[in-house]
């Protein structure tokens, strides 16, 4: 099958295509025939060894984080999934690789793609939809009336993200840049900042739950915005320990993780908040929870551009340079 592809970390140039041997279908996995797969800041860092550390892949390793695609094969245990069927998912951390025409996911990783998207549109949501609900559903538990502020509100995540806690009753405060304030605005989001002219910390304040995919200087302002007891979950800040935990890894990398959170966590145990690092898992269930939003209209995918698949890499570069106006990116590969 064709593929795209990397050989060793760090080599941005080092993306390309390469024929490789078709997946093996274990007895609780789906064979799917890719037809779209999206880009994600995720499938960046993968590629310039961000994780190795606590992410050992074998090298080459096909890149690419989300798909959806046609059912070919099930095997033999299979009960959820027939050959035929169009579904979408986000494969296991430990089973990534959608840049390439067909892979092998087990089958609680995937769920039926909802029939009024294309594969298109599909293929973009689920990083992004998962992220948003672990963060706002499953840790923060957003109650309506609560003030959550999103950042990059037009982005990837965070346009999917502004739904969803719109979904969820919550006020929502966003920040994007001047050229993106429509779009955050036609999305729901309550309070819309425009960084280029204001710092969102003196404007907003007395906030439930920030919701983080920026890191550095946003993540320590955003502890400033949030009441006494209020959350900070960030998917681009330092990890903490409790996540090396739900790695499984070693004690000593629990230390080295807690290390590298401890300032971020000193300062908002001074504010009275708290920080937590979120990387998202793969669940078919939570895609089947987020289907009748996804169906009734009230949480749509933002895509602004299709690369065909013979340029993913072209696709990684306009992701890495900041291009996208709004929304994801997407390789279009069957």
């Amino acid at each position: 099958m064709k593929t795209f592809m990397i050989e060793r970390y760090g080599d941005k140039a080092g993306v390309h295509a390469r024929e490789m041997p078709d997946p093996q279908v274990g007895a609780d996995d789906v064979l799917v025939r890719i037809h779209a797969a999206s880009v994600n800041p995720l499938d960046l860092r993968l590629r310039d060894g961000a994780f190795k550390a606590f992410l050992p892949y074998r090298l080459p390793l096909i890149l690419g984080n989300d798909l959806a695609g046609v059912v070919v094969r099930t095997g033999s245990a299979v009960t959820r999934f027939a050959v035929g069927d169009e579904v979408y998912g986000r494969p296991d951390k430990d089973r990534i690789g959608t840049f390439a025409e067909l892979i092998a996911v087990h089958q609680d990783d995937v769920a039926v793609k909802p029939a009024n998207l294309t594969m298109e549109e599909a293929a973009s949501l689920p990083l992004v939809a998962l992220t948003a609900w672990q963060a706002l559903v499953e840790r923060a538990q957003v109650q309506p009336g609560q003030r959550i502020l999103i950042h990059a509100g037009a982005g990837g995540l965070g346009s999917i993200a502004v739904q969803l806690a719109k979904q969820l009753g919550a006020h929502v405060a966003t920040t994007v840049s001047t050229a993106k304030v429509d779009v955050a605005e036609e999305l729901g989001a309550d309070v819309v900042v425009d960084y280029r002219k204001q710092d969102f910390a003196t404007v907003l304040d007395g906030y439930d739950v920030v919701l983080d995919s920026l890191g550095g200087e946003t993540l320590e302002k955003s502890l400033r915005v949030l009441k006494p007891g209020g959350k900070v979950i960030s998917v681009a800040g330092p990890p903490d320990a409790a996540f090396a935990r739900e790695l499984g890894l070693s004690t000593v990398l629990r230390l080295v993780m807690s290390a590298l959170s401890f300032r971020t966590r000193r300062r908002a145990g001074r504010h009275d908040v708290t920080y937590s690092f979120l990387f998202m898992r793969a669940s078919g269930d939570q895609l089947r929870e987020l289907a009748p939003l996804i169906e009734a209209g009230k949480i749509r995918p933002v895509v602004d551009r299709v690369f065909p698949f013979e340029q993913t890499r072209q696709a990684l570069e306009y992701v890495e340079k900041g291009s996208a106006k709004a929304g994801k990116v997407v390789v279009t590969v069957a």
